[in-house]
């Protein structure tokens, strides 16, 4: 009896145990119905997409699905082109029919062209070393003004500079968003101009398919920058489609009446990047980088070579009037571009430069375009990133 009842006894906790692993694996198991985990989505289910999605992905070619840009290895060369008449007017409604582009002397067939009408993504980039001449409301208020004078559809984002950048806000055409970026901006010490335009152009721009431009506010002197250089700058923007318009303010005075007056309190230099505008006398530190004529000269150099390299102009500012002024008219200039594009023979993807000329089939007219492309990497570039 006592053998039987213990046969009994472990035959039904034997039932019992089968009966629980089995509930434990089924529980455990995924599930792709809605009766599975909470926290474990259903499978997809393909749809058939509609002819208005429906997009055969091929190389050399920009794609848009759903706001979202895929971009496939594009090589089109992007030219900004304005058309005014003799007294400075902007033309405006003209089609591709009336433009043709030249490539050292040979047409070349338009690929792309957008109109005026177009939205531009705008990168607002903002001098806030100590030796800026004007006070930070002044600055504050000219470019909440600017932003407030674009297209609704216009996207800008915000940078500011020092011994650093500071990515400010990303591309949005929000307003409230820039007004609090701008806002935000504040005077420090040193000048990475060349590291900051560097960043901007081949980190941010160049992943932004579409018009693109360059507003900034600097004098033009760099006294912190270490991995980038002023020729570098002007090699990229003349490979590059973006349009850049510098506003150039001059504080050389301000900089000689700066020059001996010590540090303010805790305000210690680096070691490792100068974070001062200008080199304020101290024991061991002894340089005028970016103080002396020669390098003021320098500085207004390399802003004419960056507009013009770009198909842009250098504005100037030296008064708060002036600077609103400076940045409303480069807002005015924004709305009057037409974009026309190319793809280069692969003989031409050398690196070297080339010779480009716009045409438009109206008389007494003015064209303004970059007339010279660097298509393709030079050798030396690499080189010069790795000193």
């Amino acid at each position: 009896m006592k053998k039987a009842a213990i046969a009994v006894c472990l035959a039904i906790f034997a039932l019992a145990f089968t009966a629980s692993f089995a509930q434990s694996r089924k529980d455990s198991t995924p599930s792709n119905s809605q009766n599975g985990k909470k926290n474990e989505r259903p499978a997809a289910t393909p749809t058939p997409q509609s002819s208005e999605t429906q997009i055969e992905r091929t190389s050399n070619e920009t794609v848009e699905l759903d706001g979202e840009v895929l971009k496939v290895d594009t090589e089109i060369v992007n030219i900004p082109v304005k058309i005014s008449d003799r007294q400075g007017r902007f033309i405006a409604g003209l089609t591709q029919e009336n433009f043709k582009v030249f490539e050292d002397g040979i047409e070349q067939q338009i690929e792309y062209f957008s109109n005026e009408q177009q939205p531009f993504t705008v990168a607002l980039i903002l001098d806030m070393s100590y030796s800026t001449k004007f006070k930070i409301t002044e600055i504050q208020s000219a470019a909440m003004s600017f932003i407030n004078q674009l297209r609704p559809k216009d996207k800008v984002m915000i940078v500011s500079f020092d011994v650093e950048t500071h990515v400010l806000c990303e591309p949005t055409s929000d307003r409230a968003i820039l007004q609090r970026a701008i806002k935000s901006t504040k005077i420090d010490y040193g000048t990475s101009l060349y590291e900051t335009v560097d960043f901007v152009l081949n980190q941010k721009l160049k992943k932004i398919t579409g018009r693109k431009a360059i507003v900034l506010f600097t004098d033009g002197v760099d006294t912190s920058s270490q991995i980038a250089q002023d020729f570098g700058n002007v090699q990229d923007v003349a490979e590059s489609d973006v349009l850049v318009y510098p506003i150039q303010y001059d504080t050389f005075a301000e900089v000689q009446a700066m020059k001996d007056k010590p540090a303010p309190p805790g305000k210690i230099p680096s070691q490792t990047k100068n974070p001062f505008p200008i080199p304020i006398p101290t024991v061991g530190m002894m340089s005028d980088k970016g103080t002396t004529a020669e390098d003021y000269k320098k500085a207004g150099e390399y802003l004419k070579n960056m507009a013009d390299r770009s198909g842009g102009r250098v504005y100037q500012a030296s008064t708060g009037a002036n600077l609103v002024d400076a940045f409303s008219k480069v807002a005015a200039e924004l709305r009057e571009y037409y974009s026309i594009g190319y793809s280069p023979k692969e003989e031409s993807k050398n690196g070297k430069k080339h010779k480009v000329k716009v045409r438009v089939d109206r008389e007494n007219v003015v064209v303004r375009a970059k007339d010279e492309f660097v298509i393709g990497k030079k050798a030396d570039k690499e080189a010069k990133n790795k000193n």
